[in-house]
Parts: structure tokens; C-alpha cells; sequence
């Protein structure tokens, strides 16, 4: 089939008018270390996961953001895309369309298949892992595998009601301070081309939802000073996603500065509360201005992630008295109860 062309920007607008408000939150099981864990025959667990979502649905969300990898397509497409298929089964049983994420320039970068790592303890995202690995993203001759991967679940999934979007790549250029001596000197200008790849790849499969790659650093309003890896975000995606876990008043500054390119928004990660950024604070901007809410974390469990970023060089002994991201205990129980009923409130489910 054609590659289809970016929409228009009143196609995008189009398209969101159609859509209830999007609040939901990226989605890890908290039985999963990763996307690998989450994901591979030996641990995917469907049971975990409808009880999760089911928990996510009756805080009234309606969509969650999950993290794919290119490796499971590499290890088994067709047992990797039937998993997709039955998750994908689960969520819309519960009201819940998943946008799927691609690629991430997060974290570890020499992913490898099989039993994961136990998580370091109560160290924030201890053994999340990048997709590509750094060996695939300099290596241009193993591209084409990669092509195969975007190509093959973006096609086989383009007609699916059940998805709501493509992100394509999360924070392709972070600098990853964490693995900051085993990063490729030049990853920047490396992630830059294979998500400039990846936009035409996700196009040539024709899908009917939309592709987005989010900013996330930085000031947007202005096409001509932002860095050439966000003007090709905000020049290709479709609608416009970006990160941001600053308190409401940036947020809100974000989101103006994002209007000027007339597309609808999508905050695709926020919630560190010891930031202020909050639900209480943070979502009913969100809602007001009618921008997709997307919280990082839903259950408690082996990412850690509710403890801090510097947990990677301070010690914590116990659970922090502030959580930064979650929002669930590991038998469903709201960490803060006011949160859950401000969450209920606003989506309509309280």
C-alpha cells in the first residue's frame, strides 16, 4: 500500500475531536523489571496485567502509554505479536486503547533477550533497557532489521481501533548521565537519523492512528532556535506529544508555547511529586486545556520508580516519604487516597 503522508494539521485536530479526553499513565506490570520482562513468552503475564489495567480503568483512565522493543521482534515475531494481540484483547475489555512506544534512548544500552537482572534495590529503573542497544543504533547495516520491526507491528496493527497512537521513539538523544561511560559519543546525531527513519517507516505501513515522537527538554514555541532532533518531532509527528515534570505553571507556559504549531497535545510523561509536579497541581491544567494526560507509573513494584532519580547515586534505605512517580500499592491501594479521588474526579469517574 502507499505510504501515507503526515496529516494536516486540521486532520490532527479532526481526529482528537473524535476522542474522549485522553488521561492514563505509562504502563510497566509491577511483576516486570522492563520491557523485556513485561513482554517475552517466559513472563508475560496476561493475569497481572488485566488485574492492573483493571485498577487504571477505575481511576477512569482510558489509555495507557507501553513500551515495546525491537528485540522481541527479532526473537519471534509471531509469538511477539499474538502476545500484542491478547494485551491489546485485555485493555479494550477494560476501556483502555494503548499508545504504543517503539524505540527508547533510555537507560541501559546493551539490552540483551532472556532472564533479566533482579532490580537493584530501591534504585529508580535499575534495569530499564534502550531500544535500539547502542551496538544497533551506530551500526547502519543492521537498520534494516529495524525497518522490518517498525514496518511489521505498525502494519499489522494499523486498522486496530484498540490502539490509539504510535510514539515512535522516547528520548532518542538523552544523554543517560547514569551510563554516561558506556554511551556512543555521538548518539544525539545517531538517534536523530533512525528517528528520521522511523517517521517514514511508520508511514510507508499506512496506519490510521497517529505517529508522535515527544520533545522533551527545552523551550518549543520557536522553530528556528530548538535543536534539529526537536524541530524534526515537532516538524513530523502528527500530533504533538512532549514530557514535562515541571510544576502546572511551566506546564501551562509548555503548553502555549506548543500551540503555536496547531496540532493537538499530549503530555506523554509527567507526575515527580517532590518536583511539584502533581495530579492535584498538574492534571486539571491538563484537563482544562484539553491536552492528553499521560502519569508515569501505575503499580508499585520491580521498576522502583517510586523512588527518586538520584536513588542512582544516594542510598535509600526505606520507601522515600514522598513517592516520585506511582500511583497504586502492589494490592491496588491508592497511595494517597486524595489522589485517586481528584484522578476519579476529573475523568469523570468519581
Amino acid at each position: 500500500m502507499p505510504a501515507r503522508q503526515q496529516w494536516t494539521a486540521e486532520e490532527a485536530q479532526a481526529w482528537y475531536a473524535d476522542q474522549p479526553w485522553l488521561a492514563g499513565c505509562n504502563y510497566v506490570p509491577s511483576n516486570a523489571v522492563n520491557q523485556l520482562e513485561m513482554w517475552q513468552a517466559e513472563t508475560f503475564d496476561l493475569e497481572t496485567n488485566a488485574r492492573e489495567l483493571g485498577w487504571a480503568s477505575d481511576l477512569g483512565f482510558n489509555t495507557v502509554r507501553v513500551f515495546l522493543h525491537d528485540l522481541l521482534w527479532a526473537q519471534d515475531q509471531r509469538g511477539f505479536i499474538d502476545r500484542v494481540d491478547r494485551f491489546l484483547d485485555t485493555s479494550a475489555g477494560l476501556g483502555i486503547r494503548p499508545m504504543f512506544v517503539l524505540f527508547d534512548g533510555v537507560w541501559d544500552p546493551f539490552p540483551k533477550l532472556g532472564p533479566q537482572p533482579a532490580a537493584r534495590p530501591r534504585v529508580h529503573n535499575s534495569r530499564w533497557v534502550q531500544s535500539p542497544g547502542a551496538e544497533a543504533l551506530a551500526d547502519s547495516t543492521r537498520h534494516e532489521a529495524l525497518a522490518g520491526y517498525v514496518g511489521g507491528v505498525v502494519g499489522h496493527f494499523r486498522d486496530d481501533e484498540r490502539i490509539v497512537a504510535w510514539d515512535l521513539f522516547n528520548e532518542p538523544d538523552n544523554p543517560n548521565p547514569a551510563y554516561a561511560a558506556s554511551e556512543l559519543s555521538n548518539k544525539a546525531e545517531l538517534a536523530e537519523e533512525l528517528l528520521r527513519k522511523s517517521f517514514s517507516w511508520a508511514r510507508e505501513a499506512g496506519p490510521s492512528q497517529p505517529i508522535t515522537a515527544g520533545v522533551w527538554r527545552g523551550r518549543w514555541g520557536d522553530i528556528d532556535t530548538v535543536s534539529a532532533i526537536d524541530r524534526l518531532m515537532l516538524t513530523e509527528s502528527d500530533v504533538i506529544s512532549f514530557h514535562s515534570y515541571a510544576p502546572a505553571e511551566r506546564v501551562l507556559e509548555s503548553i502555549e508555547e506548543l500551540r503555536v504549531y496547531g496540532r493537538p497535545l499530549l503530555i506523554t510523561e509527567y507526575l515527580a511529586r517532590p518536583t511539584g509536579s502533581t495530579f492535584e497541581t498538574v492534571l486539571p491544567v491538563l484537563r482544562e486545556q484539553s491536552a492528553g494526560a499521560y502519569s508515569w507509573g501505575l503499580v508499585s513494584g520491580k521498576t522502583q520508580t517510586i523512588y527518586p532519580w538520584d536513588s542512582w547515586t544516594k542510598q535509600y534505605a526505606e520507601e522515600p516519604p514522598l513517592w516520585f512517580h506511582d500511583i497504586l500499592r502492589p494490592d491496588g491501594r491508592p497511595y494517597r487516597e486524595a489522589e485517586a479521588e481528584t484522578i476519579r474526579w476529573l475523568t469523570g469517574n468519581g
